[in-house]
């Protein structure tokens, strides 16, 4: 047998092989197929506990008193399939490998000789591991000891791989159309809206007619919906670290919601650049960073909290989507309050704030932009647009729409 280090490989010798994954807690072990581009063909072939079975792959259960595994039948692989990752996340909600050391072990499923063992060094906060994968090289099927791990569970590594965990796939343009003016009420009368002439006009900030734009010069700014704030204090455009905390709260008597912020960029003609969510912490060279995931809202202050370095950002990044969903299902009706603020990383001080005042029956909703305009200031507008899907995945495309 064999002892794997990150990033060896070994040849396969036999064509069927089974890869047990044993922890000292429960595991839900996983596999998925995935073309030369990295991602599945469709849900179907993501291999788990509630779909144990595709062309050429098998989820195995334990039941509880051995480890979970996923068999391969390389000759039994569909054309295309060029890899299948394995990937192992504890059962027990929110708990991470620290302290739990996850090995995998290769055997040829008929006989169960064993090929090869890995055991990941040095986990810590993640709860879900990519932990080896079975590819293709010149004809030959492999095997290579992997161990990426993720943020949050299963899903991070699903929506990674292309697999999509909306309530339904098509669900993502039912988004409000992409002008909000002609379903908000008229702008209320707000008192800071007459203060508008230093800020320069920009078509693509203001989806509302008459919804106002200020800046901050008189202090922390309290936007409506539709409503716009430059980013300019003292005549000069805000470019250092900002914070955007996102923070929700149960309805009374609900029980805990799982609900998820993530940030969308995009470059100037909409094009989507990358997303930072709880499966991907880091976008844009570390210029956008994600605090990790809240798994229930509980507790006073911001359950999330996405720091961008405005200064740092790439030339092609111009408009930042923030988003909040709901993985686990519920509606934000659910929610007995939802609110994004936008702060100085610096001095911890809150500049704007958007308080969501109402809801939805759906899974997902904008709430705030940014836009960078020509003169290289950026402007943030309050947004409160209700999408159905549960991931940042299926807001790519109506996030763009409202850019």
């Amino acid at each position: 047998m064999t002892a794997m280090t990150p990033g060896s490989n070994l040849p396969l010798t036999t064509p069927r092989v089974s890869v047990d994954v044993a922890a000292p807690v429960r595991l839900d072990v996983s596999g998925l197929l995935l073309t030369s581009d990295g991602k599945v063909r469709s849900d179907d072939d993501f291999i788990f506990y509630n779909q144990p079975s595709g062309p050429g792959v098998t989820y195995r259960s334990g039941g509880g008193t051995a480890p979970d595994a996923i068999v391969v039948d390389t000759a039994a692989l569909p054309p295309g399939i060029e890899k299948i990752v394995v990937t192992a996340s504890p059962d027990a909600a929110g708990q991470t490998f620290q302290g739990v050391e996850p090995t995998a072990t290769v055997r040829a499923a008929d006989g169960g000789a064993v090929i090869a063992s890995f055991t990941p060094p040095r986990l810590g906060a993640e709860t879900a591991l990519v932990i080896v994968e079975i590819y293709q090289r010149n004809g030959a099927w492999k095997v290579r000891a992997v161990g990426q791990g993720y943020a949050n569970g299963l899903a991070g590594i699903a929506t990674d791989f292309g697999v999509s965990v909306e309530e339904e796939p098509a669900a993502a343009p039912v988004a409000p159309p992409a002008p909000a003016a002609p379903v908000a009420p008229p702008a209320p009368p707000a008192p800071v809206a007459p203060v508008a002439p230093a800020a320069p006009s920009a078509p693509a900030a203001a989806p509302a007619p008459g919804s106002g734009k200020i800046n901050l010069d008189k202090g922390r700014v309290s936007l409506q919906k539709n409503q716009t704030v430059s980013l300019v204090k003292g005549g000069r455009p805000l470019l250092s670290q900002v914070k955007m905390g996102l923070g929700w709260e149960p309805a009374y008597r609900s029980k805990d919601i799982d609900l998820d912020a993530s940030v969308i960029a995009y470059g100037p003609q909409r094009n989507h650049l990358d997303s930072c969510y709880f499966g991907k912490l880091q976008i844009l060279n570390g210029s956008i960073r994600h605090s990790g995931d809240n798994l229930t809202g509980e507790g006073a202050g911001d359950d999330e909290v996405i720091t961008v370095d405005l200064g740092r950002l790439p030339a092609e990044a111009t408009g930042l989507v923030f988003t909040v969903n709901s993985f686990s299902g519920q509606k934000f009706t659910e929610v007995a309050k939802a609110y994004c603020r936008l702060m100085d990383a610096a001095t911890g001080e809150e500049l704007v704030r958007f308080d969501l005042t109402s809801a939805e029956p759906q899974t997902g909703v904008m709430m705030a932009k940014l836009i960078k305009q020509f003169s290289g200031e950026w402007e943030m507008t309050a947004m409160g647009q209700f999408v159905k899907s549960r991931t940042v995945r299926g807001m790519v495309k109506p996030a763009g729409q409202a850019l």
